[in-house]
């Protein structure tokens, strides 16, 4: 019901020219998930005398020394959580990947998507939405930050007739996926300019729409939160987009 309703948002704005059909940008963010560091535990099944017999529910939980890593453990809570954090320095926290595709003229949001946390998630999900980006007459560009200038990535959007205006990633000596006549082009430089539009969604949906950590648990609740937050987020972009053109 989620998804019928913000395709009928997506509809509307359609309609009443508030959307161009040729450019695009993707990005995802992390959703923190409803479970405590302390719920993320060892699969394998423990004695009754390898529990803690002081705290109850809140008990001492010291993870001083361990290496915590998806796979093995995961949350008694939130089994579908996974440990992310946003860079290198940041705290891990068991989260989920929310996903946009938005549209680069006036900045509403067109398609979504909700994985669980994986090296190549964001990558993935990018190549899902654009395979539903809804035809036009030209080709269509689709905006991206470095994280998604990957070989398999910028082929696959090849392949699917949507020209990658990918942020180029040569830090410590890499080599760039992205085409450099593409990344020098004045159509590059301003799709990466407007990209920028969908962290404008991530602000709201996190300070508005109870998304910087959701009170739900599981993938499909998660993923139904994150779509309804993005269709009620759609009307007040066009609200104001048709105010400043009335």
């Amino acid at each position: 019901m989620a998804r019928a309703f913000f395709a009928e948002i997506v509809r509307q704005a359609k309609q009443r020219s508030l959307m161009s059909s040729e450019h695009f940008s993707v990005d995802g963010t992390m959703v923190e998930a409803w479970a405590s560091q302390k719920s993320f535990r060892p699969k394998q099944k423990k004695r009754d005398e390898d529990e803690p017999t002081e705290g109850g529910r809140n008990r001492k939980v010291g993870f001083r020394g361990q290496q915590r890593r998806n796979g093995t453990p995961e949350s008694v809570t939130d089994p579908e959580g996974r440990l992310w954090r946003k860079s290198r320095t940041a705290e891990a926290k068991l989260s989920y990947l929310g996903h946009v595709l938005g549209e680069n003229r006036h900045g509403p949001i067109v398609n979504v998507r909700v994985r669980k946390v994986y090296g190549r998630a964001e990558r993935e999900a990018a190549v899902e939405v654009a395979r539903e980006i809804p035809g036009g007459t030209r080709r269509a560009t689709l905006a991206a930050d470095r994280g998604y200038d990957a070989r398999e990535f910028v082929e696959q959007l090849e392949e699917l007739k949507v020209t990658p205006h990918v942020a180029q990633n040569v830090s410590g000596g890499r080599r760039s996926a992205a085409d450099g006549r593409t990344t020098q082009h004045e159509g590059s430089w301003v799709s990466q300019r407007r990209r920028k539009l969908v962290d404008e969604f991530f602000g709201w949906a996190k300070g508005v729409a109870g998304l910087r950590k959701v009170k739900l648990r599981g993938r499909k609740k998660v993923g139904w939160l994150f779509t309804l937050a993005a269709a009620a987020y759609n009307p007040v972009r066009m609200r104001n987009l048709m105010a400043a053109t009335a």
